[in-house]
């Protein structure tokens, strides 16, 4: 498996090299990736509908646990090219029924103001689509900016949500919100690399604080893999390492500024092995010992591992998946972040 991923990582500079320039009408996943990668340094929103086609030819679009990249990426591309995003929507058909979910939900994810009004001049072309559609202009699915990064419940929050009868007989209409699962952080790394926005990045730069998370092995996970790929990524481009450095002058929170110099260290000195094994480590305890606050308290009841599956973080984390993507989820395997242009640590 390591063999493999070094015979990618080597393969790197003759694709990125060629990726610069034109995207092939028969790409590998490969080409696509590498395409994709350095795309926000030369923008070809001309090439995207091309891009979509390879994604639906390879399959990539089939899974959406799997694809979070992809959708950001186009979700990106959309944002950043409204006024021909209509356009670039209607190049893009034919597309397999099976993928059309995906264009639903870039468009949604766009987070452009007209991102309704766009979403409706394109339903026609995807009416097996349609409830899923209407569920987002009703406001019953929930878009990229709904994912709940910025906020964490407090303690007091946290306690009464457990002990509280509200939770057991209350009728209101539950919060929607994106849940905090590996393609959330896909799909901001997608975004990015199709813009190179630093507001996606700042998202991602603030589940940090989720690495030293004592109760939610959801959000303990995320802000590992966050610490993880940012300093991997940051290592390979130069751009994201100056880009780190910046926001590290800038107002942070208390609980990111010590992770974010950790993660540039690591990125300068190419130590990232070290954080790789301390997620392992935090999230073997939390795994084991259950939530912190119920350990030092004696109150809690027990909280359970939400919908990260422990062993695909394991893989992910040690680099154990082919091509070095480092996450599988059941039956997929997920990007998180173009880790295949990483290679071995």
């Amino acid at each position: 498996m390591r063999r493999l991923v070094v015979v990618v990582a080597l393969l790197i500079p003759t694709l990125v090299s060629a990726a610069e320039h034109r995207l092939p009408d028969y790409a590998s996943k490969e080409n696509l990736l590498a395409w994709i990668s350095v795309y926000r340094h030369n923008p070809d929103p001309d090439r995207v509908p091309t891009a979509v086609r390879v994604m639906s030819r390879l399959g990539l679009l089939s899974d959406p646990e799997s694809a979070g990249v992809y959708v950001g990426f186009l979700a990106g591309v959309i944002a950043s090219n409204p006024g021909k995003a209509e356009a670039l929507i209607a190049r893009m058909f034919p597309l397999s029924t099976e993928h059309h979910w995906a264009i639903v939900r870039a468009v949604a994810y766009s987070g452009r103001p007209e991102w309704q009004t766009l979403l409706r001049h394109v339903a026609d072309r995807m009416p097996q689509r349609r409830v899923m559609i209407e569920r987002f202009l009703d406001g019953k699915l929930p878009t990229l900016d709904q994912a709940p990064i910025e906020k964490d419940a407090t303690w007091g929050e946290q306690l009464r949500a457990q002990f509280t009868l509200a939770k057991y007989f209350s009728k209101g209409t539950p919060e929607t919100k994106l849940e905090l699962t590996p393609d959330l952080l896909d799909t901001l790394w997608g975004y990015y690399y199709a813009t190179g926005n630093y507001r996606l990045l700042a998202r991602i730069i603030l589940m940090l604080r989720w690495s030293k998370e004592r109760d939610a092995i959801e959000r303990l996970t995320l802000g590992s893999m966050a610490k993880y790929t940012l300093a991997l990524n940051s290592a390979r481009n130069a751009d994201l390492l100056a880009t780190l450095q910046w926001a590290a002058g800038q107002p942070q929170p208390d609980a990111v500024k010590p992770v974010l110099a950790e993660v540039i260290e690591a990125a300068q000195t190419f130590e990232t092995g070290k954080l790789r094994n301390a997620a392992l480590a935090s999230i073997d305890e939390l795994r084991r010992k259950g939530p912190g606050t119920r350990r030092d308290i004696s109150l809690w009841g027990q909280v359970g591992e939400g919908a990260i599956a422990i062993g695909c973080i394991a893989a992910a984390l040690s680099g154990q998946v082919e091509f070095g993507i480092p996450c599988v989820v059941g039956r997929a395997a997920t990007s998180a972040a173009l880790r295949i242009w990483n290679g071995p640590n």
